[in-house]
């Protein structure tokens, strides 16, 4: 193994773990900023909904300087086979709990 070819994996495996470390930080930012976490309740087209999935790669860099909403994944909560998976995209609310 040559010089060139050593340098090369090493900085692919540091390009994997930054991108695994952003992963996650952007997983608790959703967390944290927008209380997303698995099995959330969140409210679109006037459904209540359970939080399936996270796309944290559809967050976008907002003007103001944070990220704007993921595209989340959900199941309706009166689906008790939870089979029907839905896009909500990022027009949900967080359903507060009462």
């Amino acid at each position: 193994m040559d010089y060139a070819e050593s340098v090369q994996k090493v900085l692919l495996r540091k390009i994997q773990k930054a991108e695994q470390d952003l992963l996650q930080l952007k997983l608790d930012y959703c967390r944290f900023v927008f209380g997303l976490t698995h099995r959330a309740r969140v409210t679109a087209d006037g459904k209540s909904w359970l939080v399936r999935s996270v796309d944290v790669d559809s967050m976008k860099y907002a003007e103001e300087g944070g990220f704007t909403k993921p595209v989340v994944t959900g199941t309706p909560v009166d689906d008790d086979t939870s089979r029907e998976t839905v896009s909500l995209g990022t027009g949900w609310e967080l359903e507060t709990v009462r």
